[in-house]
């Protein structure tokens, strides 16, 4: 049973489906771990951390985990094997507590796409490297506006790739939303003034920024994305009012380092972590929204449209542990 009920059935159902990988490789590696052992002793314990790190919830944040249930274990002196599944989902929902705090409590159980509604546009500039789904979330998160009906406008703002324009116009056609590009090879900094610009003249809801995907030396794109934000800030001062990191969850350990040097070079405010039902490296939302206090906002669990899900941490966690 989830543990709020707050999502649709649909969405659970699509969520339970989309972390079996992970969950399956993870509870094989901790039957392992335990297999012939009643009590959790320092054993276990030793096997555990090396179940969680190779699970990609990253060393410092299994560490954390260890320590907690290690403080169980002397406060309660016996505890059985059999309990540890209980108290790693108890342990790893409060460390996920710990790390959202920044999130209102209405936003962390909504099932639903939300904007503020004294931000009129809302501007979010998207971040991330090539490769990772950053122009696919940007078109699943206008569907997901668009059919809860805002008025969405996109800027093209990856113009180092003919490719990644014309994908962005695909999916503004596909959405029914305008897109504001200026081609391949042109400044970035103009597509998003004049995105900004579009979407003020018509009083949309929400303007959603694409920006290359390129890790370049940190000083090059610290000063890129500073351009963007000060040319959007002529038009709408308190622009971005989001930057939205999107990290692809199957290169486990990789996206750790991306988030690091994207998170160096801006001031990322959320995190979308995508094609999460195609890995068993699901451990990494976890650690990432342990290490970087940042909160994970969106995560991909599909092909579809709606199979882009905002994140709830509850409902993660019990998904992780449905068996």
């Amino acid at each position: 049973m989830a543990l709020f009920g707050l999502f649709s059935k649909e969405k659970k159902e699509t969520l339970d489906k989309g972390l079996e990988k992970t969950k399956d490789s993870f509870f094989s590696k901790l039957g392992r771990a335990v297999v012939g052992k009643s009590t959790v002793d320092e054993e276990v314990l030793d096997e555990l951390e090396s179940v969680l790190i190779s699970s990609d919830v990253g060393v410092e944040t299994t560490v954390k985990i260890i320590r907690r249930i290690e403080e169980r274990v002397a406060r309660d002196k016996y505890m059985g094997t059999s309990e540890l599944d209980r108290i790693l989902r108890e342990e790893i929902a409060s460390l996920l507590s710990d790390n959202t705090t920044s999130r209102t409590p209405d936003r962390e159980v909504l099932d639903d796409f939300e904007l503020p509604a004294n931000k009129k546009p809302y501007v979010i500039m998207v971040v991330g490297v090539n490769g990772v789904g950053k122009t696919t979330t940007i078109g699943k998160l206008a569907a997901q506006f668009h059919k809860r009906g805002k008025q969405v406008v996109l800027g093209a703002g990856d113009t180092f790739r003919a490719a990644a324009v014309d994908q962005l116009k695909l999916w503004g056609d596909r959405v029914g939303v305008p897109v504001i590009s200026h081609g391949m090879n042109t400044d970035p900094s103009a597509v998003a003034y004049d995105a900004v610009k579009k979407a003020t003249d018509m009083n949309a809801d929400v303007v959603i920024i694409d920006t290359a995907g390129r890790l370049h030396t940190k000083v090059n794109l610290m000063n890129e994305l500073t351009k963007i934000k000060r040319v959007m800030q002529k038009v709408t001062p308190d622009a971005p009012h989001e930057v939205l990191l999107v990290l692809d969850g199957s290169t486990g350990q990789n996206a750790f380092i991306q988030a690091t040097e994207f998170t160096k070079a801006t001031e990322v405010t959320a995190l979308a972590i995508t094609k999460l039902d195609g890995t068993a490296k699901g451990g990494v939302v976890i650690g990432i929204s342990d290490q970087f206090k940042i909160p994970v906002k969106y995560i991909g669990v599909g092909e579809k449209i709606d199979d882009l899900q905002t994140f709830n941490k509850m409902e993660f966690v019990d998904s992780f542990f449905k068996k």
